[in-house]
């Protein structure tokens, strides 16, 4: 499994040169006109990892496979999107296929960048997107408490149950609400509901605040309002100068963190947003280590060892016998996997065991 993340927000805030930087790509065309990306950009980018550089020193395999994040940069948003306006309702069908959201916010003050709306307000224009993603949520919902109520008049008790969820849902939806807050007790009726309807208010949202290049130490007052806001939704927040992150796209990785070291910034703008994006979706990283290759594997926190063998291949899972584990901390420091058995820190795991992150693992598995 991947990470996918959908970056969204108003035209002119900086969301495809924030694409270019974060992916190391040109081919998301950025300009000072509303509407100028018009396809939706995608990028698979690799994800740091200096532990990868670490078993790669120690192994020094044919070759190295990182862990992945998916971008998909969509056309601007705009009050009525849901309903026509400007373009990006066509392409709301790929932020449904991803994981989060980015939501790009401007934060900066600039005469010559364009504002759709006419003045700088990132409280405003983050409602404005909001609402545009709730109002083709409940779109959805109508639609499928139409073919539910077809369905329980034909005496279908699951159609009912899930047709009972979806009025309140659409309530709770009219009443101004995303779906993440929504709750209910048939809590199986829920589930099927989220996972079919794959609601864009369901998903979890890391706001970028785009600031200006002296502004990215210390927190400007449009920055302080989106953080307020962020801390009321429970959401995460990161700050990105996007024309500092294009800049750095063409750097090696030793060049960037002396030009963010230089600058007194620790992480990029693609770091933030990967640790955050792990850490509020639950996901952890191991590791496959051998001579033909040393990879890391993205699974979901609590997964148990023949499930995370499974993103591997599926008869991982369905032949599992055993895990090799070593921690990663005693990988390095014995040296490879000869001799952590050498000295005991290499463990037989069944499938109870529970994955932790940085784990190096082998399977033992029968087809």
């Amino acid at each position: 499994m991947a990470l996918s993340i959908a970056i969204v927000g108003l035209p002119n805030v900086g969301k495809s040169t924030t694409f270019n930087a974060l992916t190391k790509e040109q081919n998301a065309e950025a300009a000072n006109y509303p509407f100028c990306t018009i396809e939706p950009n995608k990028a698979i980018v690799p994800v740091p990892d200096t532990r990868i550089d670490q078993l790669t020193e120690i192994v020094k395999p044919e070759r190295v496979m990182h862990a992945t994040v998916e971008f998909v940069d969509i056309a601007g948003l705009v009050r009525g999107a849901s309903k026509g306006e400007g373009l990006g309702n066509q392409f709301l069908g790929n932020i449904r296929e991803c994981a989060a959201i980015l939501h790009v916010v401007r934060c900066f003050e600039d005469e010559n960048v364009t504002h759709v709306e006419g003045s700088v307000d990132p409280i405003r224009d983050i409602e404005t997107i909001e609402t545009e993603l709730l109002l083709a949520d409940m779109q959805g919902i109508e639609k499928r408490i139409e073919n539910l109520q077809k369905k329980a008049k034909g005496n279908d008790k699951e159609a009912r149950a899930m047709l009972a969820v979806a009025e309140e849902m659409l309530r709770h939806m009219d009443g101004g609400h995303p779906v993440s807050t929504f709750e209910h007790s048939d809590a199986v009726a829920l589930e099927r509901l989220l996972r079919e309807g794959r609601f864009l208010t369901a998903k979890r949202i890391i706001y970028a605040a785009n600031v200006e290049e002296g502004e990215l130490l210390e927190d400007n007052h449009l920055v302080k309002k989106v953080r307020d806001y962020a801390a009321e939704k429970n959401a995460e927040v990161i700050k990105l100068c996007a024309k500092i992150e294009e800049e750095m796209a063409g750097l090696s990785d030793e060049e960037r963190m002396e030009f963010l070291n230089d600058m007194g910034v620790e992480q990029s703008g693609l770091d933030q947003i990967i640790r955050k994006g792990y850490e509020m979706l639950g996901l952890i990283s191991y590791f496959t280590a051998g001579v033909k290759e040393v990879r890391a594997w993205t699974i979901e926190r609590g997964w148990k060892a023949p499930k995370a063998a499974s993103v591997i291949h599926n008869d991982f899972e369905k032949g599992f016998i055993r895990a090799e584990v070593t921690s990663f901390e005693d990988f390095v420091k014995h040296g490879g996997d000869a001799k952590c058995k050498e000295a005991g820190a290499m463990r037989l795991e069944g499938k109870e065991y529970v994955v932790q992150d940085g784990d190096v693992m082998h399977f033992r598995f029968n087809v």
